[in-house]
């Protein structure tokens, strides 16, 4: 089929022979394995803040071992260690014990990275924002007996989010932009969805171009969505 002589608009249709469907079928598993590893990545967060902050001396180690190590390899690294060497190693040991070989696929893969990373980021941004809490908040709670599950419920996580939204705002970004990572291991995602038209039609400028502004996009509406978050989270706050 001759791409050149097709017009902007039909190159970009929906339907064959536009690659419009193909660049939005990948941004749809851009965000499914974003969602899925920043969802993972907060409840890490979350634990992992409550162990740096109340765990005991073993725990704290361990945790400042897992977020420094994390936020020190780069993602590209994770994803290949994830995907190629983690079940060569999983399957060596099960190979001892008589079971079968581990697979993970690249969809499995980039949530797990993305899970870790944003875990180990997260952990510190909401770390630093229950620490922002005045004591006296929490002291007062405990005061009229709520238990410990119930004050972080009523009071931790309300004067929490305030404060840990900008950074959990950034971190979602990042995770979205992080996806494209996974084009390395043959994941179709937006970005490899917009090399695969570019290399099929010769328009690499074209195909590019709307990969990036479908990113722009998502940044902007993710962007909408974080800050009525953090209207309501405020709400009833003084910021005098």
């Amino acid at each position: 089929m001759n791409y050149r002589d097709m017009s902007m608009a039909e190159l970009l249709a929906l339907a064959p022979p536009g690659w419009g469907g193909v660049l939005l079928d990948g941004l749809w598993l851009s965000l499914q394995v974003a969602g899925g590893g920043y969802l993972l990545g907060l409840l890490i967060g979350m634990a992992g803040a409550a162990g740096k902050l109340s765990g005991g001396p073993v725990i704290r180690d361990l945790l400042t071992c897992y977020t420094t190590v994390i936020r020190a390899v780069p993602e590209l690294v994770l994803i290949l260690l994830v995907y190629f060497a983690m079940p060569e190693a999983l399957s060596q040991l099960l190979a001892m014990v008589g079971l079968g070989e581990v697979e993970i696929g690249p969809f499995a893969a980039g949530i797990v990275v993305i899970a870790l990373v944003q875990g180990a980021y997260a952990t510190e941004v909401m770390r630093g924002a229950i620490r922002a809490i005045p004591y006296g908040q929490i002291e007062a709670a405990y005061s009229l007996g709520m238990s410990t599950a119930k004050t972080f419920r009523r009071i931790t996580l309300p004067a929490m989010l305030p404060g840990a939204l900008p950074g959990l705002s950034n971190l979602w970004l990042i995770a979205t932009k992080d996806t494209a990572l996974l084009a390395v291991v043959g994941f179709t995602e937006l970005t490899l969805a917009a090399r695969q038209a570019a290399g099929a039609t010769k328009h690499h400028l074209l195909f590019l171009c709307a990969a990036g502004v479908l990113y722009l996009l998502v940044s902007l509406v993710s962007n909408l969505v974080f800050k009525v978050l953090e209207r309501r989270a405020t709400r009833g706050l003084s910021h005098g």
